[in-house]
């Protein structure tokens, strides 16, 4: 199919152009020029602000999962800090010769296992927050790329199925088109 323009200038001059050439310079169009230094400022937007790179992306939904993983991280590592700090007062308390909230409960064995329990789930807690916060650096940097990249409609991956009448199965398979 071919588009006939009339030129501005002159009436009865035309301009004819193919279709596919006009779709191209449409799509050329859509994408922004290419930006070497937005990953990387992607990047350190999201390690001064957790999110802030999400959001220079455009990805805002991405925002609220970052501040909810770092939450939780730090909510966990509280929790088991309080309980650290509780079993180790009783420990304290008991081996000055006071008594403790634990006291005919717990023995102190059970004292010594519960501090190492919960300072181990500190640590846990700890290396959970700070790998949330290194994926939403990874995942600002990540996607500052692919934004970036160019998505042609000219070059497609379909799925292929085929039915062998020979043997009664079907042959899976994928095809690459490329379309110019």
């Amino acid at each position: 199919m071919f588009i006939v323009t009339i030129g501005a200038a002159q009436e009865d001059s035309l301009k004819i152009s193919s279709d596919k050439s006009s779709k191209k310079e449409l799509k050329e169009k859509e994408y922004e020029p290419y930006n070497a230094l937005a990953p990387a400022k992607a990047a350190f937007y999201s390690a001064v602000l957790p999110g802030l790179g999400q959001a220079y992306n455009g990805s805002y939904w991405k925002i609220p999962l970052a501040y909810a993983g770092l939450g939780t991280g730090v909510y966990f590592y509280l929790e088991n800090d309080d309980q650290y700090d509780r079993y180790r007062n009783a420990y304290k308390d008991r081996l000055a010769g006071r008594t403790d909230e634990f006291e005919n409960r717990i023995t102190t064995e059970g004292l010594i296992r519960a501090q190492e329990f919960y300072q181990k789930n500190k640590e846990i807690s700890i290396l959970i927050t700070v790998g949330v916060y290194i994926l939403n650096i990874i995942d600002a940097n990540v996607e500052a790329h692919l934004r970036q990249f160019n998505v042609d409609e000219d070059l497609s991956l379909k799925p292929n199925l085929d039915f062998n009448r020979l043997s009664g199965k079907t042959n899976y398979g994928l095809t690459l088109n490329y379309n110019f």
